[in-house]
């Protein structure tokens, strides 16, 4: 059952839908989840219809778990229905998930149903919901992993398995899997889907272990010498195996001879024929890390010279324009990712991260504005929003911006802190002393050590 779009809704449901849209932007929560259920009820393809229910049913209750609702219903009748009716098991997923949208047993009906039904991203939406309510649970992250690896979407799953492996850097059934997906891109990318696994590629048992030894994470100096010497020979009588070449490229980078790791990813990108997104974004990294590793050398050499040398001025002036460059390669290659990637939420997130950190305020406000879409990035582009907002001496829409974001999140993290302080400094700017004393004392009440928190509430207290 495909998904649908907006175009394909009735003319009942298209009316709905932009009822509800509108009453989601002006936080009137609990009528556009009337409006979206009706959506659903006739048409359940439409994905973004429940992203939409789902955001504003996590605003309604606030972000909160309830641990008993739904799962005597769904423990009992969520399996039995799954097998007789999926369409009717999905129904029963939103029952529960109204009142406890990040419900672990809920999404997991509401995924299998979309399997049965063949509703694949539906199936990833239930997962990303659990991922939002608990960034790091690395069992929700793995099984998603899964789910992509099975449907062939190698490059996300190894995105996931990473992510895995950044929270618990021991999970070995996500190191497994990782090194899986990244063997299964490299096969599709190189034409070799037709190996079963990847010792089918190898005439022998020796050959094994010499691949085993050229995956192991960390490798000593004179280990890498002897690989390298080794890929070069392989290389030469294999010029057209990307896995060579990035190899190669992965040892030159763990060296930090960058100059020569971007060479050789770039090489293996060119084998590719620019369809590996992950090989561009490595030629993008090692040719921004060139550029640190240059900007690192004269700021060490500045700190230790100091301004009284002859040549000072120079190195000074060279590392302005380094940093100058660095900026511009940054936001060239977020263009570039949007490019190629036009629907990617994330990379409009960074790219409008970019466009406000180079001052260009009026074209990031649009990427933030599409950004917000994607709970991943949400608060965080909120934020960068009001900033925009701030650059462009729009104040009143900054301290919407702002006021926004913090009301969508529950707990005191470092996150809203910031953005509470931000709206504080914008509200003095207005003269709204009152409101702005009110951001700087719930920071207080969590945490006195935050910036000047402390000296700005104490000091409302002052008498004459």
């Amino acid at each position: 059952m495909p998904l649908k779009t907006e175009k394909e809704l009735s003319e009942n449901s298209l009316n709905n839908w932009k009822k509800a849209v509108s009453a989601a932007e002006i936080r009137n929560f609990g009528y556009a989840v009337t409006l979206l259920q009706a959506v659903l009820k006739e048409s359940p393809e439409f994905l973004e219809g429940r992203k939409l229910l789902r955001r504003a049913q996590i605003n309604l209750t606030k972000g909160k778990k309830n641990f008993f609702s739904g799962l005597s219903t769904l423990g009992f009748k969520g399996p039995q229905l799954l097998k007789k009716d999926p369409m009717a098991a999905m129904e029963l997923a939103e029952k529960t998930l109204e009142s406890d949208p990040f419900n672990s047993a809920a999404n997991h009906l509401l995924k299998d149903a979309a399997l049965a039904l063949g509703q694949f991203e539906t199936a990833v939406f239930a997962l990303q919901t659990l991922i939002e309510g608990d960034p790091k649970e690395t069992k929700i992250l793995s099984e998603l992993g899964e789910l992509y690896f099975g449907h062939g979407d190698s490059d996300k799953a190894l995105a996931i398995f990473n992510k895995v492996l950044e929270i618990n850097p021991n999970d070995m059934i996500a190191n497994k899997r990782a090194k899986d997906a990244a063997a299964a891109n490299t096969m599709k990318v190189g034409g070799w889907e037709k190996a079963v696994d990847y010792r089918d590629l190898i005439k022998n048992k020796d050959e094994a272990v010499a691949m085993e030894q050229k995956n192991r994470v960390v490798k000593s100096d004179d280990t890498i010498e002897a690989l390298l010497a080794e890929l070069h020979e392989e290389a030469q009588l294999h010029p057209e195996s990307i896995d060579t070449a990035r190899q190669i490229a992965a040892l030159y980078e763990q060296r930090e001879d960058f100059a020569n790791a971007m060479a050789w990813f770039n090489y293996a990108s060119e084998l590719a024929k620019g369809s590996d997104s992950w090989l561009l974004r490595k030629v993008a990294d090692m040719q921004l890390k060139q550029v640190e590793q240059a900007i690192q050398a004269r700021q060490e050499w500045l700190a230790a010279a100091g301004d009284t040398h002859e040549e000072s001025q120079r190195v000074r002036e060279e590392l302005n324009e380094l940093l100058k460059q660095k900026s511009e390669s940054l936001l060239d290659e977020a263009r570039k990712r949007v490019e190629r990637n036009p629907t990617d939420l994330l990379f409009r997130f960074e790219l409008g991260e970019q466009l406000m950190d180079n001052g260009q305020f009026t074209e990031a406000i649009p990427e933030l504005q599409k950004a917000r879409q994607n709970p991943n990035v949400r608060l965080r582009a909120m934020s960068l929003l009001g900033r925009c907002y701030v650059g462009k001496g729009m104040f009143d829409m900054a301290i919407n911006e702002f006021s926004k974001a913090a009301g969508e999140i529950l707990a005191m993290d470092a996150v809203k802190k910031d953005l509470l302080y931000q709206l504080g400094r914008l509200h003095e700017q207005m003269g709204h002393k009152d409101k702005a004393l009110a951001c700087y004392k719930e920071i207080y009440e969590v945490d006195y050590s935050y910036e000047d928190v402390a000296q700005r509430v104490e000091s409302s207290y002052a008498t004459g």
